[in-house]
C-alpha cells in the first residue's frame, strides 16, 4: 500500500521519469534526502520496476493500429502456451493480453494500411495455433498514449 507521499512520487515520475531527485523532491513536497530514500524503497519493493524511453519510430507515426480480439478453440494451458509462443514471433503484434470475457486475447497490431493488415490476417493471425475466431477493429486515432 502506498502512502500519499509515495503516490505523489509515482505520479510525478509517470509524467517525467527523467526528472532529477531535486526536481522530484520539490514537486512532491519532500526534502531531497527523504525523497531519494522513498524512491529507493519504491524501487526495492518493485513498485518502480524500471525506467524506459518511449521511442516513436518514424514509420510508426504513419502506421495503422488494429485492435484484434482472438478466441481460441480451447483454453487449456497447453493451447494458451502454444498460442503465446507463436504470437511472440509476429513483428506486427506490438502488445498481446490474455483476457477475461468474450475473447481470449487482445492484440495491438501495427501495419502500413488495410492491405497490409489483410496480409497479416491471412498469413499470420489466422494460422496461429488454436485460433477459432478473429475480430478486428481499426483505430481512428490515439487519444492517450502510454503513461507508464
Amino acid at each position: 500500500m502506498l502512502d500519499e507521499a509515495d503516490q505523489r512520487i509515482v505520479k510525478a515520475l509517470r509524467q517525467d521519469g527523467r526528472m532529477t531527485n531535486a526536481a522530484l523532491a520539490e514537486a512532491v513536497g519532500l526534502s531531497q534526502s527523504a525523497c531519494l530514500r522513498r524512491l529507493r524503497l519504491l524501487e526495492g519493493r518493485g513498485v518502480i520496476r524500471g525506467y524506459t524511453a518511449i521511442i516513436e519510430e518514424p514509420q510508426a507515426r504513419d502506421a495503422v493500429t488494429v485492435i484484434v480480439q482472438i478466441t481460441l478453440d480451447r483454453q487449456t494451458e497447453e493451447h494458451l502456451s502454444r498460442f503465446e509462443t507463436a504470437v511472440r514471433r509476429l513483428a506486427e503484434v506490438r502488445e498481446c493480453f490474455l483476457m477475461t470475457g468474450m475473447a481470449d486475447y487482445l492484440l495491438r497490431v501495427e501495419v502500413r494500411d488495410a492491405a497490409d493488415y489483410e496480409r497479416v490476417h491471412k498469413e499470420q493471425l489466422s494460422r496461429l495455433p488454436g485460433v477459432a475466431r478473429i475480430q478486428s477493429s481499426f483505430a481512428i486515432r490515439r487519444v492517450i498514449g502510454s503513461r507508464g
